[in-house]
């Protein structure tokens, strides 16, 4: 058919539909040209990566009448990326699409093609929820409907009932100038593409059908709640707070917490006891603290170029200590862990190692990190059980003063460890198996296809950390200088710690609540409230060196301030010699890497 006389496009997104597919074209043929010429419309079939005879009938539909086209996928688009392709070869101004099943009674297609192709409405759409329409609808599926239905409009501003009614016409102008901002490839595209056309101005038809279910829906972990639901974030975020937080109201506002925890902390805890400690602390152990916390960043950046030598991008130890820096710096300068993609933006503008890999070596550190953090964990433990002061340790968090918040932190780093055990065994072991471990787990939670692309996003993930963990030596080299990183930031706060007068403890207890009072610190600082973690480090911090020794509270917290305070002045210094020496913009840095920031941001631990 001649694309130029089309007026009219029809697109039937089919997925297994060889019981189906057959009836549906012809019906959506015989309705088209009951109200238009026969040659001014055409029906593409979307089949999305579909097992069964769908492709084969399709094709023969496409050969025996012109106006019949077919799209084939040999992998699963989900919905929304089926239409977006299927739109995109269409040849009509009008652009149709609806449920193959034919849920909704094909005598309101007429009106559907017709607001839109008059030009009096720029999206046209059926509902379900509509006075008027007799929608016949099981318990199960009234309750998802609704109860979805209502969150967009709470949280969305959509004026409309009904959002996911499969039954929708476009202008093909306005549906393309919306593509270029709509995410979604599955079901929620559908939602998102008419709350994004109700703030853009264009004019929306929302009008009753009767609509009948085919077949039976049940609710779908993957696709219902960490679908739909965290996408109704995502756009509510986008519309709601995202034009809200610019650079300088993010400053602004991280400057305003710190203040704020200032006054309070003046006005409800004695301060001047706390800095009396601090200037009585020994400054020769402070700086020997700053050299070996200096000590370790080479060692960041030499784990580094091992991970991306085994990603495939050689590089030397000095550059990417240097990237390290300045994301840091980032950290503590921006909220929200916004210097996290700076070392991404690093690497390629000055070495052209793609953002992808960027991101991907990134989170393989994190997960090294989380490891590392419990394995020390799991063998200063061992060491007291051997010596017999494990019990010790237990009563003295059950029943020492502030137990219950030390009760809580060793809560979380336990949960925190072993679910970081339990990830890096799970990416082994998948590592080493012929078998898909991960879509297949997906696919015990979710029959849906938005598990497939939920898996997709996790495999890529998995698939670069596998590459370093599969590797026995890469594994072990990576480790063994993520051990030596850790622990020698534990020993830099071990340092000042001594450093205060009257800390006398033995060297037992001093590693034990050391090495705990750390990792805590570290853990609480993943929560991006403030700049750089501060507050929140060291809150953590003093609750165990406090809790769980007879030290007083202003010498725990007066350490957990200087230490936090080396380690943060020597990134500054590092970040702003590294911007320097690379010519790398800190702004622009954050800019741009923010920009490209992938879905699933890895957590951060860096100090």
């Amino acid at each position: 058919m001649s694309g130029g006389s089309v007026e009219v496009s029809v697109v039937l997104p089919a997925y297994n539909e060889e019981a189906t597919i057959e009836n549906t074209v012809e019906t959506t043929l015989d309705t088209l040209e009951s109200f238009l010429p026969s040659n001014s419309f055409e029906v593409i079939v979307a089949e999305d990566g579909c097992d069964d005879r769908t492709p084969d009938i399709a094709d023969r539909m496409a050969a025996e009448d012109s106006r019949v086209r077919h799209f084939h996928s040999d992998e699963r688009l989900g919905r929304g990326g089926a239409l977006n392709r299927a739109f995109e070869a269409a040849n009509g101004e009008t652009l149709v699409y609806f449920d193959t099943d034919l849920a909704t009674d094909m005598r309101h297609l007429e009106e559907l093609v017709e607001s839109v192709r008059s030009g009096e409405y720029d999206v046209a759409t059926g509902s379900r929820w509509m006075p008027g329409d007799e929608a016949d609808r099981p318990a199960k599926r009234d309750f998802a409907s609704r109860g979805f239905n209502g969150l967009t409009r709470l949280f969305l501003g959509s004026g409309l009932r009904d959002h996911q009614c499969g039954f929708k016409a476009f202008d093909r102008a306005a549906l393309f100038d919306l593509l270029e901002n709509v995410e979604d490839e599955h079901w929620f595209w559908d939602t998102e593409v008419l709350v994004r056309a109700q703030r853009r101005g264009y004019r929306v038809k929302e009008f009753a059908v009767d609509w009948t279910p085919k077949g039976d829906t049940k609710v779908d972990l993957v696709r219902d709640v960490f679908g739909m639901g965290g996408q109704i974030l995502r756009c509510w975020w986008e519309f709601a707070v995202q034009p809200r937080i610019s650079r300088r109201v993010s400053m602004a506002f991280g400057v305003l917490l710190t203040v704020m925890a200032v006054f309070l902390m003046g006005k409800y805890l004695p301060l001047e006891r706390v800095l009396t400690e601090m200037s009585n602390a020994n400054p020769v152990l402070v700086g020997i603290a700053a050299i070996v916390y200096i000590i370790s960043w080479p060692l960041r950046g030499a784990r580094y170029r091992d991970i991306l030598e085994e990603l495939g991008y050689t590089e030397t130890t000095g550059f990417l200590t240097g990237a390290i820096f300045i994301s840091q710096t980032g950290n503590l300068v921006f909220p929200a862990r916004a210097g996290d993609a700076v070392r991404a933006y690093v690497v390629k503008a000055r070495r052209a190692i793609p953002y992808p890999t960027g991101f991907a070596s990134l989170a393989v550190e994190r997960v090294f990190d989380l490891l590392t953090i419990t394995v020390m964990a799991g063998t200063v433990l061992l060491g007291l059980t051997v010596t017999g002061q494990a019990t010790e340790l237990v009563q003295a968090v059950i029943g020492a003063k502030e137990g219950q918040a030390a009760k809580v932190a060793v809560g979380v780093a336990a949960g925190v460890g072993f679910a970081a055990i339990a990830a890096v065994v799970a990416i082994v072991v998948s590592a080493r198996s012929d078998r898909n471990l991960v879509r297949g787990a997906m696919q015990r939670v979710s029959s849906d296809s938005y598990a497939d692309h939920v898996a997709g996003i996790v495999e890529r993930f998995t698939a670069d950390v596998q590459t370093v963990a599969g590797d026995r030596d890469a594994f072990i080299r990576v480790g063994a200088s993520s051990l030596a990183i850790w622990s020698l930031d534990v020993v830099t706060a071990l340092l000042v710690l001594v450093a205060f007068e009257g800390v006398a403890l033995d060297p037992v207890t001093l590693v034990t609540i050391g090495f705990f009072a750390v990792s805590v610190g570290n853990l609480a600082k993943v929560l991006p409230l403030s700049p750089g973690g501060v507050g929140l480090y060291e809150a953590a911090f003093t609750v165990f060196v406090w809790g769980l020794t007879p030290l007083t509270w202003e010498i725990a917290l007066g350490a957990a301030i200087l230490d936090h305070a080396v380690k943060n002045v020597v990134t500054l210094v590092g970040g702003v010699g590294s911007m320097f020496s690379l010519n790398v913009s800190l702004t622009t840095a954050v800019e741009e890497g923010s920009e490209m920031s992938v879905d699933s941001d890895p957590t951060s631990l860096d100090d």
